[in-house]
């Protein structure tokens, strides 16, 4: 039996009329239910408004229809911050006397929805996108503390929980003055909140040194062998931190190859 839901490979797409290459963002084949039939559902991440951007959903729509002579589904998640006024939910081609062509997509505009009405939802995407939602200043730090709760409760696979949290992070960068509502609030949680909050905290800060350690070593030796980049990954936090404390003392692939060993025997 085929499986219900099947991700397709990406369509690139040329543009005529500008001749840009265009990539549509995630096309997923799915069964409808109880039957021996298929439709498309094509995602579109939208970052920024664009005026013709309906004109484009259509376009997209028309190539995967003809390609793959299936039903197609448009969504467009719109993430951006401004504006805040509804997006067209359609594209039109009409006369006085006929309407030619009236295509619809489904919208989904973050900066529209409330983060409130998402916060219960054990559901890891929720916990991402909340960061994208209409949010008062004042609650900006509540909404963070929300969103760690939340992936702490989910209890996902590591790499999960690094991703989402990254994407937390990015987008709810807080001022000194929210860090420090932020940890009042923190200081409320139950013990075991506080626990599995620290846990999660601590593996993204872990994640952002790796970060910074592998960019300088990059800018300085170019690029590195996967072996040393996982190595670096697999260090605890405070190797991680001794590990900055020698940068500038490494020139070379194999220092670095050296002192990982000489953690190694540690």
């Amino acid at each position: 039996m085929t499986t219900p839901i099947e991700f397709l490979d990406k369509e690139v797409f040329t543009d005529i009329p500008g001749g840009e290459r265009r990539e549509v963002d995630l096309i997923a084949k799915v069964r409808f239910r109880d039957q021996d039939a298929f439709f498309l559902i094509h995602v579109e991440n939208q970052a920024n408004a664009q005026s013709n951007f309906p004109r484009r959903m259509f376009r997209y729509f028309a190539r995967l229809h003809e390609k793959y002579d299936l039903p197609v589904y448009p969504v467009v998640l719109f993430s951006y911050d401004a504006p805040q006024r509804p997006e067209p939910r359609q594209y039109q081609v009409a006369f006085p006397d006929m309407a030619v062509l009236q295509f619809s997509y489904r919208v989904i505009q973050l900066n529209r929805l409330s983060w409130r009405s998402f916060v219960k939802q054990p559901n890891p995407v929720a916990a991402a996108l909340m960061t994208k939602m209409k949010i008062a200043h004042r609650d900006r730090s509540k909404v963070k503390l929300e969103c760690l709760r939340l992936l702490a409760t989910l209890k996902l696979d590591p790499a999960r929980s690094k991703m989402i949290g990254g994407f937390i992070d990015s987008y709810l960068n807080l001022t000194a003055e929210e860090m420090r509502q932020d940890e009042r609030e923190f200081a409320k949680l139950a013990p075991e909140e506080k626990e599995a909050n620290m846990e999660l905290i601590s593996s993204w800060e872990k994640r952002g040194m790796e970060y910074v350690v592998l960019r300088l070593l990059r800018q300085r030796l170019g690029d590195l062998p996967t072996e040393i980049e996982q190595r670096i990954d697999g260090l605890s936090p405070e190797q991680i931190d001794a590990l900055t404390d020698t940068l500038f003392d490494i020139q070379s692939v194999d220092q670095v190859t050296a002192w990982l060993s000489r953690q190694s025997s540690q």
